[in-house]
């Protein structure tokens, strides 16, 4: 089969042919369909002091199970997070991290949604707004920032802000049911809102938190790092919150079920639709990662083995 990885850091990516691999116990053998790129693991190219296995979002057809699992058999259709070599042929994924796609739906749209959504969704109910609340979301016309401004609005917010990097996203993300749109280099968001959902982190944090109401709640669970000043918190009685979403996978499955069955109805009646920037060929997986780091993609990037 196909693989992509690199040999040193920040080296160009290539690909190599190497055996299928087996799955392991508790572990489902995936013929991949789709594979979701995301900035995480287009940062570790750079940021990782040696290789890592490109992992991901995957979705596909199981082509054969391991020991002890139970949930699925050869021939079902899942999606979900690989933390091995995910940009392949055949990748494989933890029974706990796979979730089935519907009859009816493609590997594009499970991809796009599953992943991206569950992280969109946990980021907002750890948020935990009331009803006509306001939600300020940064890198909003993201991969996952794209479905956490639909979801706000669907789940009863007030106020849909979304902050970009350029003025070429505001008309998408106004298509989304953002409200306003702000610039990262604006002096100020706007008005003050009561939550903040926080992908990019780094230098960006300072006005995420800044941008909130006395008592509001900053959610912070992009890999981008940053820090925050303990009296910016004081001040105003802000409060961050930390959320992972491999942690609600493995320690909260019925939590993690839930929410995956609430994203495909949401789907299913049109209330909210995942939005694919490009496809890219597995050979063109450097063109997807330059995709991402551009900021220029609205929607989700996603390679097509």
């Amino acid at each position: 089969m196909r693989r992509v990885r690199y040999e040193s850091a920040g080296g160009p990516l290539f690909l190599e042919e190497t055996p299928v691999p087996e799955p392991g116990p508790g572990e489902v053998l995936v013929r991949c369909e789709a594979v979701g790129v995301t900035l995480p693991v287009v940062r570790k190219i750079t940021e990782a002091a040696e290789p890592v296995p490109l992992g991901g979002e995957i979705a596909g057809e199981v082509a054969a199970v391991g020991a002890d699992v139970t949930r699925f058999r050869p021939g079902d259709r899942v999606t979900g997070l690989c933390f091995g070599h995910g940009y392949a042929d055949f990748a494989v994924l933890h029974e706990a991290m796979a979730s089935p796609v519907p009859e009816g739906a493609g590997a594009v749209d499970a991809v796009a949604l599953v992943r991206s959504g569950l992280v969109a969704l946990g980021a907002l109910a750890a948020a935990h707004p009331e009803p006509g609340e306001s939600v300020l979301v940064t890198a909003a016309a993201g991969g996952v920032g794209h479905l956490a401004v639909q979801l706000a609005r669907v789940r009863g917010a007030g106020r849909v802000v979304g902050a970009v990097s350029g003025p070429a996203k505001a008309d998408f993300v106004r298509s989304l049911g953002a409200d306003e749109v702000a610039l990262y280099t604006d002096g100020s968001w706007g008005e003050p809102v009561d939550c903040a959902l926080d992908a990019v982190g780094g230098d960006l944090l300072t006005p995420a938190l800044a941008a909130l109401s006395p008592g509001g709640r900053l959610v912070a669970y992009s890999s981008g790092g940053g820090t925050i000043q303990a009296y910016d918190l004081l001040v105003g009685a802000k409060s961050v919150i930390g959320f992972q979403m491999a942690r609600i996978a493995r320690d909260r499955p019925g939590l993690y079920e839930q929410w995956r069955q609430e994203l495909w109805r949401l789907f299913e009646e049109g209330r909210i639709r995942p939005v694919v920037h490009a496809e890219f060929a597995l050979p063109d997986a450097a063109k997807a990662h330059e995709a991402i780091m551009s900021r220029g993609n609205l929607g989700k990037v996603v390679l097509r083995p």
